[in-house]
């Protein structure tokens, strides 16, 4: 039996069972924006199953199907009443990790600035009985420096006989999920091996912060709050490392659009509150982004760092120029005419189609390329960029992009408490902990699809 919208002419997919408790397979029909697909969709109390997804061979397991079905309102509604019942065994500390690119959601829906849209969230949330709430800055930080480090390190091993370039970011899910699952070799080799900051952010909670607050891994409940479906997926993943003893970095992934949907319906009276910090300072910093335009910006930091790592130049702005479209942007260093850097931004699955193809025919000229699964990139998650019709609200993702790009913008140098947690928490950029931590390996399919059999 083959899946709706299915792209495989094979397809491995389960069929509806009785026994899935709390799972869903009675998918509507999926929306589309501009012919995209590959975004996981939400059903009622985040029942998801992926019918119109790019990866349906094997990428997405009954089980898996039942946990991501788990990672909604009820299961977080849940630890919040177990803490107020009288015995204290079953307490948890309740930490909440939100993406940037979720405040600009946050801001527009409720006409505030970002900065006053956090703590408006941040106060909600503790009105609700959550003890911490954190951004994930710091976590993109380590990402992004372990990415910049990787690419130089690639940079000097490359040759055509062990091609190591070009680097493929993998801080998207989507992607990396559809190039584990489905594409497999020649292609994981060249993903970034830095986990992504959602992960990242799971080891700060779960290892750095439990140890100073003296809890052991399995009291803390870890919320992640982001902007798409994908991140449920993400924290699915088994790679964990030893310190948090099986412990998963993200206990429940909520979608933006989620927590909205809880705001609106609550009649808490709630006082604003400022965001908390790792390591317990009490002068609330000032929110800023990453230089990218609706992402992280690993393209932008990581071409600045090479550049002047390899090549002594000092690049300030960074110019994109949009090649077959506005998705598909390119970034070069130039020097007497020869192109000595070339850098490129791909997002959506169409974009990610032609590098696919282009690199397996040898006929990439791309050092690196930062990959994201979503036309338009991170702002645009359809757990907060999507309408009640199921299309892309354009009118609220053009505003997202306005208060995104008028964030302040992250220095690029790393920050002094990033720089102490590399001796602190992993005992040195180098260390064999600071690769286990912030590192991470990926399978291979065992067989991948032919990119003949898949329809974009």
């Amino acid at each position: 039996m083959k899946c709706e919208h299915c792209t495989r002419k094979e397809c491995s997919k389960k069929t509806k069972t009785d026994d899935q408790q709390n799972a869903s397979v009675d998918v509507p029909r999926p929306a589309q924006e501009n012919g995209e697909k590959g975004e996981f969709h939400k059903l009622a109390d985040a029942k998801i199953f992926l019918s119109d997804c790019l990866a349906c061979d094997s990428c997405v397991t009954e089980e898996e199907g039942v946990q991501v079905s788990q990672q909604n309102t009820k299961d977080f509604f849940r630890v919040l009443n177990l803490n107020k019942k009288c015995d204290s065994s079953l307490h948890k500390v309740l930490a909440v990790s939100v993406c940037p690119q979720s405040l600009p959601y946050f801001a527009a829906k409720f006409s505030l600035s970002v900065t006053d849209a956090s703590r408006r969230l941040c106060g909600f949330l503790k009105s609700l009985g959550v003890h911490y709430v954190f951004d994930t800055m710091i976590a993109a930080d380590f990402s992004i420096l372990e990415s910049q480090r990787e690419f130089v390190r690639r940079y000097h091993q490359h040759s055509e006989q062990q091609p190591t370039l070009p680097m493929l970011t993998s801080a998207c899910p989507g992607w990396v999920r559809y190039a584990e699952r489905v594409l497999g070799h020649p292609i994981t080799p060249h993903l970034c091996t830095a986990k992504s900051p959602q992960q990242i952010m799971g080891s700060l909670v779960k290892d750095y912060f439990a140890r100073r607050q003296n809890l052991s891994p399995d009291k803390i409940f870890h919320v992640i709050v982001a902007p798409c479906y994908d991140k449920k997926l993400e924290a699915l993943r088994e790679d964990f490392p030893t310190n948090l003893h099986s412990s998963r970095g993200a206990d429940c992934v909520l979608t933006s659009g989620e927590i909205v949907q809880i705001m609106e319906q609550s009649d808490l009276s709630v006082k604003d509150a400022a965001v908390d910090t790792l390591f317990g300072d009490l002068e609330e910093g000032e929110l800023r982004r990453h230089d990218g335009a609706s992402s992280d910006g690993y393209l932008a930091h990581v071409f600045r760092h090479a550049a002047k790592e390899l090549f002594n130049e000092d690049v300030g702005e960074v110019t994109y120029r949009a090649l077959r479209n506005k998705d598909f942007q390119e970034v070069t260093l130039e020097r007497d005419g020869e192109v000595l850097l070339r850098f490129a931004a791909a997002c959506g699955f169409r974009n990610i189609q032609n590098v696919v193809l282009k690199l397996k025919k040898g006929r990439f000229p791309y050092h690196f390329v930062e990959v994201l699964a979503c036309a338009g990139g991170c702002l645009s998650g359809r757990g907060q960029a999507q309408a009640e019709d199921g299309r892309t609200d354009t009118a609220l993702l053009r505003q997202m992009e306005g208060i995104y790009a008028h964030m302040p913008v992250r220095p690029t140098e790393p920050s002094a408490h990033v720089q102490a947690l590399y001796q602190e928490w992993l005992g040195g950029a180098d260390s064999p902990r600071a690769q286990e931590t912030l590192h991470t390996a990926y399978g291979d399919p065992g067989h991948p699809a032919h990119s003949r059999d898949i329809k974009w």
